[in-house]
């Protein structure tokens, strides 16, 4: 475990996945790789050793991020976690969307988020939780800050995945273990989003 404040930048010249474990993590990787070639994307940075991480995926404006996200995840040989409504998990496809990797969470005004998130994390060995900081594919003014309280409420390191659809690149740019300085750690976290275009440009922001 690194101390708060650390920040470290991924060199972009290799992309290395994690080790392999087994046929069907090995078959959902060159699954990956086959969509990832054939729209034309490469991916940069070596996955990192953390078990347990937030995972920052953006720019996010549109519904193909998570597609090429996922694609190249599988390439990485990385299984993305995401919360969603406990509603979604319940029924005859419960553990189909469980299967997806959906974390359910209770999202009442008596529930706290960052509670249920931080008990997730401490329940698993390894758990990356991938979360769009816009919050949605639309136009926003700024940045939602709960994946940072999530970070900070579990002690786990906050990872930047870039989508940049200007070079075609899926990238693990770098990562920062939080202070609780929102501001001040925000700083680190734009500066490997700054230059990165989404696929629809003016809909992507770098404020809070």
């Amino acid at each position: 475990m690194a101390a708060p404040g650390t920040h470290i930048v991924f060199p972009p010249g290799t992309a290395l996945a994690r080790p392999a474990r087994g046929l069907g993590v090995e078959l959902w990787r060159w699954l990956g790789l086959a969509l990832l070639a054939l729209g034309g994307w490469k991916r940069e940075g070596d996955w990192p050793a953390d078990a347990k991480a937030v995972l920052l995926t953006a720019p996010h404006t549109s519904n193909w991020d998570g597609i090429w996200f996922l694609a190249a995840a599988a390439a990485w040989r990385v299984r993305l976690r995401y919360m969603g409504k406990a509603s979604l998990t319940q029924g005859p496809f419960g553990g189909l969307v469980r299967w997806t990797g959906c974390i359910p969470v209770n999202r009442s005004k008596s529930n706290d988020l960052v509670a249920q998130m931080r008990e997730a994390f401490a329940a698993e060995h390894g758990l990356i939780l991938a979360i769009p900081p816009e919050g949605t594919r639309g136009k926003v003014e700024k940045w939602k800050s709960g994946f940072y309280h999530i970070a900070v409420g579990a002690g786990v390191p906050i990872l930047c995945s870039v989508l940049d659809y200007k070079k075609k690149t899926a990238r693990i740019s770098g990562v920062v273990w939080p202070t609780g300085d929102y501001a001040a750690d925000f700083a680190l976290i734009r500066s490997h989003y700054e230059g990165a275009t989404g696929k629809h440009p003016g809909d992507f922001t770098l404020a809070i």
